[in-house]
């Protein structure tokens, strides 16, 4: 299948020492762009402009998805990512010119494929995986099926996908992902041919866990985020929902919790729930609008809301929040249960349990001390773990633990030991 392809060189002089002090690294990022492009897109780029403010000579080959404009193009493509080969030898290409370090591989579908991983390190280069979703054991990368969690294929045959059609809801479309998944868990891709794994949140690392990636490589390092300074000070008004408009991000519980509540919830963003929202008392619909915009809003609420009902990997939306000192009300499912402390950071309640969310909803709009000193214990949070120096260093780590490892096997390979 043709597929367009970018290989933008990013590379510049290094600095004589990085950010963490070591010296400069070489770096190759290859990622499988997405056609609308989303949070894991927003994420590489970031990474992409921090690792150069550190001093890394870096550089990036994205793969494209535009030229997947068909569903029989779709079907081609999926039935081709078990190796990819196009795609692995685009990336390779760049890595015999460039000679990185380390090749940090973040989405790999389709048209790159995990295969990346063992073309890397025969050439030498040490390899890191970055897990922004769940495609090496879940068919629709979510762990999700019919509106919940699902983990079914976890430990079990991937493909039982096939008996649902996870992916994109064809039976052979979720054949083909299925086939990859297993293939590469057969063949021993993630444990023989990664060296680092970089896991966002201590729920994904567990559940990557359980489906065999060795947890003793992973790290967890959440996706950084530049400092927007200092919060506004004055008084915070309103709850705010940012986000897509669909059925996973629970805003059909939000919106009967908001009436319940007698509330009217700001929320911005679009999406397939857009039209059955609409003029709902318990929803004002804003659009979407640009960063700087709901950063502003973000501001001047009491807290934002993220009523999710899936796994969600990271959501930059409670980063965004706690970064402009603003508490976060989300539901106790997968990470979202780890990245809020309950009464700290923010209040959880069940997910899809519209009751309990009210009683939430109202909690914070009824307690604007409370909402207060909650974002402020966010604020504190954001700049322990998300700022974005303090994930580079981190990133940085992980890449000389990633090249120590390599060099250590190189090493046992050449005595024979």
């Amino acid at each position: 299948m043709a597929a367009s392809s970018i290989n933008t060189d990013r590379s510049r002089a290094p600095a004589a020492r990085t950010a963490d002090g070591g010296a400069p690294l070489r770096v190759l990022v290859a990622h499988n762009r997405y056609q609308v492009r989303g949070g894991e897109d927003a994420a590489v780029g970031r990474d992409l402009g921090a690792l150069e403010r550190a001093g890394c000579a870096v550089e990036a080959v994205f793969l494209d998805n535009d030229a997947i404009d068909s569903a029989p193009a779709r079907l081609r493509a999926a039935f081709s990512a078990t190796h990819a080969p196009d795609g692995i030898s685009r990336v390779m290409a760049a890595a015999r010119r460039f000679r990185p370090d380390v090749v940090h591989v973040h989405n790999f579908f389709p048209l790159l494929s995990p295969g990346i991983h063992a073309a890397a390190r025969a050439a030498g280069h040490a390899t890191v995986q970055t897990l922004h979703n769940y495609r090496l054991a879940c068919a629709n990368g979510f762990l999700m099926r019919d509106g919940a969690p699902c983990e079914r294929c976890v430990t079990g045959s991937p493909y039982r996908a096939v008996l649902h059609a996870c992916y994109r809801g064809s039976r052979i479309g979720s054949l083909a992902v299925a086939r990859m998944i297993d293939h590469h868990r057969r063949a021993g891709t993630w444990r023989r041919d990664v060296d680092r794994f970089v896991a966002l949140t201590p729920f994904a690392r567990e559940r990557f866990a359980a489906a065999g990636v060795p947890v003793e490589r992973i790290r967890i390092r959440p996706n950084g985020l530049p400092d927007p300074g200092p919060p506004p000070g004055g008084p915070r008004d309103g709850l705010l929902f940012v986000g897509r408009l669909s059925p996973e991000k629970g805003v059909l519980v939000l919106a009967e919790a908001a009436a319940a509540a007698g509330l009217r919830i700001t929320a911005i963003g679009e999406g397939p729930l857009t039209g059955a929202l609409a003029g709902h008392p318990g929803l004002a619909l804003v659009g979407a609008r640009g960063p700087a915009e709901v950063q502003a809003a973000m501001g001047r609420a009491a807290a934002v809301v993220v009523p999710s009902l899936w796994y969600e990997g990271l959501p930059m939306v409670v980063a965004e929040a706690y970064a402009a000192g603003t508490p976060v009300v989300a539901s106790r499912i997968g990470a979202l249960a780890g990245l809020v402390a309950d009464g700290a950071t923010g209040l959880l309640a069940a997910p899809g349990d519209a009751g309990d969310l009210a009683r939430a909803l109202a909690r914070v709009a009824a307690d604007p001390a409370g909402a207060a000193a909650m974002g402020r214990a966010a604020r504190t949070v954001y700049e322990r773990e998300w700022r974005e120096d303090v994930t580079t260093r981190a990133l940085l780590e992980i890449y000389r633990d990633a090249v120590a490892a390599r060099a250590a096997d190189a090493s046992l390979a050449r005595t024979g030991s």
